[in-house]
């Protein structure tokens, strides 16, 4: 059966939880009304991306209260739901994502590996699981955040590991609209699963998002594309035809891994 995915594009108020969450809640409200079992909120969302110094004021961990918000946002809806947010353990900040199941159950809990820029490399510690994973509806879902998915390394350490989908919650800058609108596909093609693409909006501190979230087939066409604003879309993951799809796509299979040992 599909797992009906939507995607929140939307960079929420920077630097205020509360409000946050409420706008978490309401599209979890939309999208449980659409049909959908999953939403995927962007990267960050919990707090803003463009919070500065507040970064560790603002961090909180895995299963700190806003967890506990999520938690029960999740399962007064019924849908999953994954978000980015400020990860502190002990003295170390992550840049985490985190998978909640539709009756509030914590399924996982993935720490960005690669971090982009002056802003993260300041901020955060880089997480050392490049594959972390969960069941949900009958699929091997996996996650990664924003600039990871960039690195085909990663998506296909995730296609050997078995993930059917890939969440992405990101926070995608202009100019670097062809990831979005070229890389993400593409890697859900060569890799054989879906990708899951939530980004931010609009203008934030020194940064301009450039929207576009998409949810790719295995096929690299998109079941559903924002534009640049404020939306939620919504899509189907569909596993019969994933199936077929990797029936007939040979690239996994085809593989001479002896031949990359250079790569590493």
């Amino acid at each position: 059966m599909p797992l009906r995915t939507s995607l929140l594009q939307s960079s929420g108020r920077p630097g205020d939880v509360a409000e946050n969450l409420k706008v978490l809640d309401a599209a979890a409200g939309r999208a449980a009304a659409a049909g959908a079992g999953l939403v995927v909120a962007p990267e960050m969302f919990l707090t803003g991306y463009a919070i500065g110094d507040d970064v560790p004021e603002l961090a909180e961990t895995a299963d700190g209260p806003s967890a506990a918000a999520v938690a029960e946002i999740a399962a007064r809806h019924g849908v999953a739901v994954a978000y980015g947010y400020p990860e502190r353990d002990g003295e170390r900040v992550y840049n985490a994502a985190r998978l909640v199941g539709p009756d509030g159950a914590g399924l996982a809990n993935y720490r960005k590996t690669h971090l982009f820029g002056d802003f993260e490399q300041k901020h955060f510690t880089p997480g050392g699981s490049p594959v972390v994973q969960a069941e949900l509806g009958g699929l091997t879902v996996g996650i990664l955040i924003c600039y990871d998915v960039e690195f085909p390394e990663n998506v296909r350490a995730h296609a050997l590991a078995g993930t059917d989908l890939l969440l992405v919650p990101t926070a995608l800058m202009h100019p670097f609209q062809v990831v979005a609108e070229s890389v993400v596909p593409v890697r859900a093609f060569e890799s054989q699963l879906y990708i899951a693409y939530a980004n931010r909006t609009g203008p934030e501190g020194e940064f301009e998002f450039a929207g576009l979230s998409c949810l790719a087939g295995p096929d690299g066409i998109a079941r559903a594309r924002a534009g640049r604003g404020e939306e939620l879309v919504t899509g189907d993951v569909d596993p019969v035809f994933l199936a077929a799809s990797r029936e007939t796509n040979p690239y996994l299979n085809d593989r001479r891994p002896g031949l990359y040992r250079s790569l590493i």
